[in-house]
């Protein structure tokens, strides 16, 4: 048995329709806590990340709503608030799931702050939508009072916020955490950490960072993480069963036990979207560079038969 970190993404948290209330959100995370709290009782050790994309959605429109009483906080806050929402959730349905898998261990959730360049090229083309739709009128007024860059979305005809999307740079909790965690942590400890990739902060001086308006790419920042703890593998949870060539076309093919060589000339060739598919496989081959033994791409419900080699995308060293 080996050492995985296991990505959510934000299926494994809110359906797709769902409206976002607390007992739905609670209700998804139990299902794929189950499948967690399997691994674990077959030996593997766990690491947990996840995103948050629909909790910071929220939380922005109430910062809206609350505008004429009540302060907004800037974006890096409501990074850090829903750390700590989504992280209580984890600790709650991951603990009970461990339990009743008869294989008990304290799921330890830590904020998170991910150090970003602040040269990153970036942050001169903000790229990352967040928030809600707005109208024409309403984006001129933002864009004029608060300084905002919106761009336009055809497919669903409204305005959105758009911000930089950095790349990762160094998880700075990372060393700490290391040198706290006992010899065989994994047989007693289940980390949850970087929750939405981290919270965006730039390096102002020595031990000085600012927080900034951004959003990393939670999976890049996994495969960070994965390194910085020494995982064996890799798995991106995602809304489909694996990647594929074609997709949504007729000879869509979806794609089982790959090379990092082959799969780099699909995504070099233009087989994966880049709001999607492609930030997934550009954080696999990552982890893969910087050592790690096999990356995975599946949605929850495939997850344990994707780690025993039988279905899901399973990216290898060459």
């Amino acid at each position: 048995m080996g050492r995985i970190l296991v990505a959510l993404g934000g299926n494994a948290l809110q359906r797709a329709g769902d409206h976002g209330t607390w007992a739905e959100q609670v209700a998804q995370m139990r299902l794929t806590a189950r499948v967690l709290a399997g691994l674990v009782a077959e030996g593997e050790e766990l690491i947990v990340t996840h995103g948050n994309g629909p909790q910071v959605g929220t939380l922005l429109r109430q910062n809206e709503i609350a505008e004429r009483e009540l302060p907004a906080r800037p974006m890096d806050v409501l990074g850090a608030e829903t750390q700590g929402q989504i992280g209580y959730l984890i600790e709650q349905e991951l603990t009970a799931a461990l339990v009743q898998a008869k294989a008990p261990r304290t799921v330890l959730s830590i904020v998170s702050r991910t150090v970003v360049s602040p040269r990153d090229k970036a942050f001169a083309h903000p790229s990352k939508p967040v928030g809600r739709y707005y109208t024409e009128a309403e984006a001129r007024t933002l864009r004029k009072r608060e300084g905002w860059q919106m761009e336009y979305d055809g497919a669903r005809g409204g305005w959105r916020r758009v911000v930089p999307s950095p790349l990762p740079r160094r998880w700075i909790e990372g060393d700490a955490l290391r040198k706290l965690l006992p010899r065989g942590w994994g047989a007693h400890i289940v980390p949850v950490v970087t929750g939405g990739g981290g919270v965006p902060v730039v390096e102002r001086g020595r031990g000085m960072f600012e927080g900034v308006e951004a959003v990393i790419d939670k999976d890049r920042t996994a495969a960070l993480v994965a390194s910085a703890l020494d995982a064996d593998t890799l798995v991106i949870l995602t809304d489909v069963p694996g990647a594929a060539v074609g997709y949504r076309k007729s000879w869509e093919r979806w794609l089982g036990q790959v090379s990092a060589s082959e799969i780099r000339s699909y995504l070099r060739r233009g087989e994966f979207g880049g709001g999607s598919m492609g930030p997934k496989v550009e954080a696999a081959l990552s982890f893969l560079q910087a050592g790690g033994r096999r990356a995975i791409i599946t949605d929850p419900p495939s997850l344990g038969r994707a780690i025993r080699n039988e279905t899901g995308t399973r990216i290898v060293p060459d």
